[in-house]
């Protein structure tokens, strides 16, 4: 039972990193894809019924780590107390944004929900690199399994390279997305973006693949590794012949697994202690009870299904491609309090009489 939710919740963070990976990749392209108000609403409604969903993927990963390896959850979320607050704070403010975009009534109101879009989408895209890159790492605790080193011990080279990784393939997931999900101006935009962020990706990805093998490494490993080089490479080579639908596939490959290669890394280990092996976390020393485990997986295999049956639907429902022809955030709001003002300036007092008109 350890090895079967070690391997789903290693499957929960790669749907999140599947699914939030190109939201974090819209957000962070926002400025570069959209020169005018109209492309920026555009891009953002690309992810606007999905993106709060997907966040679902994250909450899970984490409920399951403290039911499943509650010594594991305790030690990361207190040894990286920080990172986490921050990787939090990072989600609210995009959330914030994305939001409240739509009623923001001057052209200043949306450009600091922007900025909170791009900078909510870089911090969380950042400090998750950083974070998985120190699992692999391993970090210095002690024999209660309480880590002992600071925030900024988490910061090594080794450490940041894993958080460009994350940004850079983030950036081409997104790119690729809003490539297939858009039209005009931000879908070509966001194809000459993929083109930079392919190539950026390639290279931090396969240094930091093979710096990693020389910390930890399976057969398993090393396999999903050359996996995921060969996929961020197929997408640098689909963008050049305009294949953008395999280029998502390929970008959504190396998003998805990239999680997973980390866990297949690790196993048995949950969280090495860099300073002493016999202090590391394991499936074993860190799960709850085998009761606890078999009532989980009950759980899990009965309400999954339902959960990706239902995003599976609304992905579906949503499935066409974004243009600038439909209503687009904020833009009913708005045009019900453009008519109120003409009324009100053409018909003086009356017009509150006519605003049922104008409304209509």
């Amino acid at each position: 039972m350890q090895a079967f939710w070690f391997g789903t919740i290693a499957v929960l963070w790669a749907g999140f990193f599947l699914l939030e990976g190109f939201d974090f990749g819209v957000g962070m392209l926002l400025p570069l894809v959209a020169s005018n108000n109209g492309d920026r609403e555009i891009a953002l409604r690309s992810i606007g019924p999905t993106w709060d969903g997907n966040e679902v993927w994250l909450i899970t990963a984490g409920g399951a780590s403290f039911a499943a390896f509650p010594e594991w959850y305790a030690t990361v979320f207190s040894g990286f107390y920080l990172a986490f607050a921050l990787l939090l704070m990072g989600l609210i403010l995009r959330g914030i944004g994305l939001e409240y975009r739509e009623k923001a009534a001057t052209a200043q109101g949306r450009s600091w929900c922007d900025a909170a879009i791009v900078v909510g989408s870089f911090v969380p895209a950042l400090l998750l690199g950083v974070a998985f890159a120190d699992f692999l790492r391993g970090v210095t605790m002690n024999a209660d399994h309480v880590m002992t080193g600071g925030f900024f011990a988490l910061l090594s080279p080794y450490a940041l390279l894993g958080g460009l990784v994350s940004v850079s393939l983030f950036t081409l997931h997104g790119a690729a997305f809003l490539t297939l999900r858009t039209t005009g101006a931000v879908a070509e935009k966001a194809a000459r973006w993929s083109r930079i962020a392919g190539p950026t990706t390639l290279v931090f990805g396969l240094v930091f693949l093979v710096w990693s093998t020389q910390l930890r490494s399976s057969v398993v490993s090393v396999v999903l590794a050359v996996v995921i080089a060969a996929a961020v490479a197929g997408s640098v080579l689909l963008v050049r012949m305009g294949r953008s639908g395999w280029t998502f596939i390929a970008t959504s490959v190396a998003a998805a697994l990239l999680p997973v290669w980390t866990f297949a890394a690790l196993w048995p280990d949950v969280l090495p202690a860099r300073n002493s092996a016999a202090l590391s976390l394991t499936v074993h020393n860190a799960s709850s009870s085998p009761y606890t485990l078999k009532v989980m997986a009950v759980v899990a295999l009965i309400f999954t299904p339902i959960v990706l049956a239902y995003q599976a639907w609304a992905y579906w429902v949503f499935r066409a491609r974004v243009t600038g022809e439909s209503s687009s955030y904020g833009s009913v709001d708005r045009a019900v309090a453009a008519a109120k003002a003409s009324a009100r300036q053409t018909l003086g007092h009356g017009a509150e009489d006519a605003a049922p008109e104008a409304r209509a």
